[in-house]
């Protein structure tokens, strides 16, 4: 897998590459704008503190990044997690907790599937095609509004930011995507996610108004370009794991 600096807080040790994100560069969702719409998003918690975004992806189920599970380079007790589900406002949203020893993490891309109690809530419809350059796409997070300190700075209300993806040739991509592999590239538009918005849904919006699941976002530069996992090379196994 490519080396990459992952959005995680800055509490936290990445297990892929095993760097910890030390600083932010100026200019870092960073941007971007609240949001009025995304019911499957999923705030992940950790010992009570903000963590990381998710998206509710089947009833019992949340989609996140799997480096959000990770602490020190050692997995974080389930009895430590807790989800914020239902509501664009966090500290409203309805407390779920993991169901002991039921998440899966993917053998080939930064994404893991947690098991929950049955949520009452919309779930997003994976994609099953394969984002393609120029394509413009939305990520939503409760991440980091701020540059140094992204602890201080995590949004309680649900943001967006638009973003383009990239061909992962382009050498901005460099280190953001995987050529050939299940990684995208982006570039900012209105916006790039942050630390706290890792694991967050990236959508695409048809003009009817259907939402779908095209990426799992992963990592940032705070300033112009972002990655993510790409959903359409990873439905054979999520699809194995949730059962439909």
């Amino acid at each position: 897998m490519v080396r990459r600096l992952r959005a995680l807080l800055l509490t936290a040790v990445l297990p892929v590459t095993g760097t910890v994100l030390a600083a932010t560069p100026a200019a870092a969702v960073i941007g971007g704008t609240q949001s009025t719409y995304g019911p499957w998003a999923v705030r992940m918690l950790v010992d009570g503190k903000p963590e990381c975004t998710g998206t509710a992806v089947a009833p019992e189920w949340i989609l996140s990044a799997s480096h959000c599970f990770y602490e020190q380079a050692q997995p974080i007790a389930d009895r430590r997690i807790t989800f914020r589900v239902g509501d664009l406002d966090m500290r409203k949203g309805t407390t779920v907790h993991p169901v002991p020893g039921a998440r899966k993490g993917a053998a080939a891309a930064d994404m893991m599937l947690v098991r929950v109690p049955k949520m009452k809530i919309p779930t997003a419809r994976p994609a099953t095609k394969p984002v393609v350059p120029g394509q413009l796409v939305r990520q939503y997070g409760w991440g980091a509004t701020c540059t140094g300190d992204e602890n201080t700075c995590q949004s309680p209300l649900l943001k967006q930011s638009d973003l383009r993806v990239v061909r992962p040739d382009d050498p901005r991509c460099d280190g953001f995507s995987a050529p050939g592999g299940s990684d995208f590239c982006m570039e900012k538009v209105t916006g790039v996610p942050a630390g706290g918005d890792s694991g967050g849904p990236v959508m695409s919006t048809a003009p009817n108004g259907t939402a779908t699941l095209l990426g799992v976002f992963d990592t940032s530069d705070r300033e112009r370009i972002a990655g993510a996992g790409e959903i359409a090379g990873q439905l054979t196994w999520i699809r194995s794991v949730i059962g439909t």
